[in-house]
């Protein structure tokens, strides 16, 4: 809800701040004391393009904050916290214009661009007026409205699941047959590739395997003659073992003399000829088995080079061939299995086709059936307003499958005509002027509103009307007002009649030039102000009376 409007260097108003209540709110004041001025500031704090006339002579500057009291859950607060900004008591749009030219916007004192700011705006008020592109005007909003009206929240969601599950199911489809597509093409060459890797069954690391070998088997004799000498120093006439065994033998026949003092060097002598036993084994297991084999090394170097060249031909490294192998094996195994993986594929995309339209061909028939009612309740209210001969309609259009969503495949449009006989199109350029605003005045008393529903704002709504239209409109408006917010600028003492709350917008001469003042009206000043707009300027006895009537009924 709008509870605080502040506007200071705004034409005729230099400093300016209103409280609003709930309920229907009227702002009154001959013509030119400054209405559409509210409106324009107001427009301003809402993300409206920036009307650099608008500051008032003498200043550099115009600025306008308009504060609002919104719940944690309204969708507001979502779509400001990208921005850094996070639910408060209240929400502050501010707006600020510079003579220069240039334009700045803020939401709870945090920057945001002017687009940002016209997004949220758009979600806390909703004008309805002439020259507004907003509210029921913007023909996008109609199917949402039409919508809520049916109450389409299940149908809707499952549409969006059909149209998700189907575009995802297309495109894995789609791929599909231009991966086949694209193996088809290569499918020669994928069959040779493959047949040469099966061929070759490749293992990871075994280059760095056959390296090894072939570096073994390279330097056998020289790896030969080390292991003849190192076996001559271990088991030669002079070598380590015999006279280890010398050493051993003359400390067992000492140690008994010694009384524990050769213990620790006998047991250390031990455990190395223990050690040089097994490095003797080890040293003969080795020269056992080496033998200098010419044709391994030849087979080892055909086997890398066969790994190299599939490596060069895939452009990989040895170690990826395994890898390679698997992949376009599976190419293969696609190509020769195509039939049944598509045709899967293809199934899968059939279901949730057959899903998305059947539940597409319900809401279609839900929305005829809404629009069928609102038509009729809106047709209901357009008498009383002055709008006899004109008509509404709500209509359904198939859309061109390229266009179709997760909404559906229609689209809903709002469309009137004022006179029998004239063919109906979009409501704005069909009326014009008090016919459009009470076109919208009879189209927004018909439909449901949200849970966080927008303060509604109308201007000219009463535009030359009178009498038991005027009590018409009054009677219209204040119903919205029981359930949301709704300000109107009005020239109409019926509709004046039945606010909550009343504004007096009037002109006054200061020191610095003529301004715009505004204030709340107290009961009496009310009888006053309405027995004003009844009589003109000559308030009688009889226009109080007849002010206070209207109060009273």
């Amino acid at each position: 809800m709008l509870h605080k409007l502040t506007v200071s260097n705004i034409v005729l108003i230099e400093q300016l701040t209103l409280q609003f209540a709930p309920g229907l709110t009227v702002l009154t004041g001959e013509t030119g004391a400054g209405k559409s001025i509210l409106l324009d500031a107001l427009g301003l704090a809402l993300g409206s393009r920036a009307d650099f006339s608008l500051i008032r002579q003498g200043h550099d500057q115009a600025h306008v904050s308009a504060s609002f009291t919104l719940p944690p859950t309204h969708p507001a607060w979502q779509l400001v916290e990208d921005a850094g900004i996070m639910p408060e008591d209240e929400m502050i749009l501010r707006r600020r214009l510079k003579s220069d030219g240039k334009s700045t916007a803020s939401i709870n004192d945090i920057a945001v661009s002017i687009g940002l700011l016209r997004q949220v705006g758009d979600l806390l008020v909703e004008i309805q007026g002439q020259f507004e592109g907003r509210g029921l005007l913007d023909v996008s909003t109609h199917m949402a409205l039409l919508d809520r009206a049916g109450a389409h929240h299940e149908l809707l969601a499952q549409a969006k699941q059909g149209w998700q599950q189907w575009t995802a199911a297309r495109k894995a489809l789609d791929e599909a047959r231009a991966a086949l597509d694209q193996a088809k093409a290569d499918e020669d060459w994928l069959r040779d590739a493959v047949d040469a890797l099966d061929r070759l069954a490749p293992q990871t690391g075994e280059e760095d395997t056959l390296n090894n070998k072939r570096t073994l088997l390279a330097n056998v004799t020289k790896i030969g003659e080390s292991l003849a000498l190192a076996e001559d120093a271990v088991f030669g006439d002079a070598g380590a073992q015999a006279r280890l065994g010398h050493a051993l033998a003359a400390l067992e026949k000492a140690a008994p003399l010694a009384g524990g003092q050769l213990d620790q060097a006998l047991d250390a002598l031990i455990r190395a000829d223990a050690e040089l036993g097994e490095a003797s084994s080890a040293i003969r297991s080795a020269a056992n088995t080496l033998e200098a084999d010419p044709n391994a090394l030849h087979q080892i170097d055909d086997r890398l080079h066969e790994l190299r060249q599939q490596a060069r031909k895939h452009s990989c490294s040895p170690d990826e061939l395994p890898a390679i192998h698997l992949t376009l094996t599976d190419r293969m195994a696609a190509i020769e299995d195509s039939s049944g993986a598509l045709g899967s594929l293809g199934e899968t995309a059939q279901k949730w086709q057959d899903y998305y339209l059947d539940i597409a061909g319900q809401l279609e028939t839900s929305r005829k059936q809404a629009a069928a009612k609102l038509d009729q309740a809106v047709r209901a209210e357009l008498p009383p307003l002055k709008l006899e001969g004109a008509q509404f309609t709500t209509a359904i259009s198939p859309l061109a499958e390229a266009q179709w969503g997760p909404r559906g495949t229609t689209a809903v449009r709002f469309e009137a005509s004022t006179n029998q006989g004239m063919n109906a199109g979009p409501i704005d350029r069909i009326a014009s002027g008090g016919e459009l605003a009470r076109f919208l005045l009879a189209l927004k008393v018909c439909l449901e509103e949200s849970s966080h529903p927008r303060s509604l704002i109308f201007d000219e709504v009463d535009s030359g009307v009178g009498g038991a239209v005027a009590a018409a409109v009054g009677d219209r408006l204040c119903r919205l007002g029981a359930t949301t917010q709704t300000l109107v600028i009005t020239h109409s003492p019926q509709v004046a009649a039945r606010a909550n709350q009343h504004l007096r917008i009037a002109k006054t001469a200061t020191d610095s030039g003529v301004v715009s003042v505004t204030v709340a009206l107290s009961d009496d000043e009310r009888t006053e102000e309405i027995a004003r707009m009844l009589a003109g300027e000559t308030v009688t006895d009889e226009a109080r009376a007849a002010a206070a009537a209207l109060i009273g009924g």
